[in-house]
């Protein structure tokens, strides 16, 4: 009995640091001074793109990006290819020139695998769209980061709108 106490402890112990080893802590850094300017503000779509989902890459919400940013995609934004999978992605719908999104949220995600950024954007007319809040991470720009900065958008993906 005294060895079955020990190995179950045993097992129990093995398997909360293994948890602990793929844990990922998301936080949201909206009030920090590099970001604090982004929630509220509206974007268009400059380019077509799918909403995906990909089972092998963990989002909290499905994925947005098209052939250029992803080459798993297919070349041509289709609305007939939305329920297929391809290479693993899972085509759940698209996104099209003109659509209006808002930036909602920056998210950060850090594991032992490194930090990640993303911006949770939401369309403008959720309530027509079966999935409304994406995870842009895959049409952004990384490189003001290195400046302390925040990701943008990739201008030929997504531009800001200008009310007039």
């Amino acid at each position: 009995m005294k060895w079955l106490l020990l190995a179950l402890g045993l097992l129990g112990t093995v398997g909360f640091v293994w948890m602990q080893r793929q844990s990922v802590k998301v936080s949201y850094v909206n009030g920090l001074p590099a970001y604090s300017h982004l929630p509220g503000k509206e974007f268009l779509f400059q380019k077509d793109c799918y909403i995906y989902a990909d089972d092998s890459t963990p989002a909290a919400y499905p994925l947005v990006a098209s052939h250029d940013e992803v080459p798993a995609l297919p070349a041509l934004v289709s609305s007939d290819a939305v329920g297929t999978t391809v290479q693993g992605l899972r085509l759940l719908a698209t996104a099209r020139v003109g659509d209006r999104i808002k930036l909602v949220s920056v998210r950060r995600e850090e594991s032992r695998q490194g930090t990640e950024l993303s911006f949770e954007i939401l369309f403008v007319d959720e309530n027509e769209r079966p999935y409304p809040r994406l995870d842009a991470r895959k049409i952004l720009d990384f490189a003001p980061v290195s400046q302390g900065a925040a990701p943008q958008f990739l201008p030929d993906v997504v531009v800001p709108r200008v009310k007039g």
